[in-house]
């Protein structure tokens, strides 16, 4: 089938919609078969599946990073309001560059003069707490606050969508539980359009509206839950029969 991305704008009640979605490499690899999702504005969606379902190439096919083999990806929210942001499991920070100069990176890119940006670029530190760390290199910085100036420097561009690859992936769990309630509260307040991949079933079902949950073989989409446990949430949720609940049914779908 021909090549049928879509990134036109139409009417619906929906932020961005996935339908019929399939994407093969030229190696003949089925990456994603079929693949319809559908997220609302300011809904926080996760997908969660096993390595190889295809979670980071939804983020990427989202992002108008690949093409897409057949199906279409439909926006509700107009070209000229749409603004995305990517974060990635690495930092992907430039060893070279001050915490400041990584987060004014890609208003560098779009040729905003830095004397223009400096109050977006401390609003942005401040947001994560790294204000104190403005002048600091990434060797300077703990794997979190490495995390921190990744979420700065995307929140830097002030997007309505923000797509995230399993950003708190390689840390540890005291540190990931603290950005897990810090990414909520930037959420709470800024009201963003979020699609959250991560393999941890627990951290899904703490931050999320919805789970979906993949499979690999080709990467297809087995089933959806929504969470219904109300914002903020915290420890307490955590620890709670409804939270343990909700994590059983995603063990029971992954395994299926």
């Amino acid at each position: 089938m021909a090549n049928l991305t879509s990134f036109d704008t139409v009417g619906t009640d929906e932020a961005i919609a996935l339908h019929q979605v399939s994407k093969i490499y030229a190696n003949g690899t089925v990456a994603l078969k079929d693949i319809n999702l559908a997220v609302r504005p300011g809904e926080f969606v996760s997908l969660v599946g096993p390595s190889g379902c295809g979670k980071s190439t939804v983020l990427r096919l989202i992002a108008n990073l690949g093409q897409i083999t057949s199906g279409e990806i439909v926006w509700g929210l107009p070209a000229e309001t749409r603004q995305l942001s990517f974060v990635f499991q690495d930092s992907a920070l430039m060893p070279w560059a001050t915490v400041l100069d990584n987060v004014y990176l890609p208003l560098k890119l779009k040729g905003q003069p830095r004397s223009a940006c400096r109050s977006k670029l401390y609003d942005a530190l401040r947001r994560v707490d790294l204000q104190d760390q403005a002048q600091d290199y990434p060797r300077q910085l703990s794997g979190g606050m490495k995390m921190r100036v990744s979420i700065a420097r995307a929140l830097v561009t002030q997007p309505n969508v923000l797509l995230m690859d399993e950003p708190f992936g390689a840390l540890d769990e005291i540190t990931r539980s603290k950005l897990n309630e810090d990414l909520l509260h930037l959420w709470e307040q800024q009201h963003w359009t979020v699609v959250f991949v991560t393999h941890n079933i627990y951290e899904a079902v703490y931050l999320s509206n919805r789970v979906v949950v993949m499979a690999a073989n080709p990467g297809r989409v087995v089933s959806e839950l929504s969470i219904a446990a109300p914002y903020p949430r915290t420890e307490s949720f955590r620890t709670s029969p409804q939270f343990n609940d909700y994590c059983r049914k995603i063990l029971a779908s992954l395994g299926s």
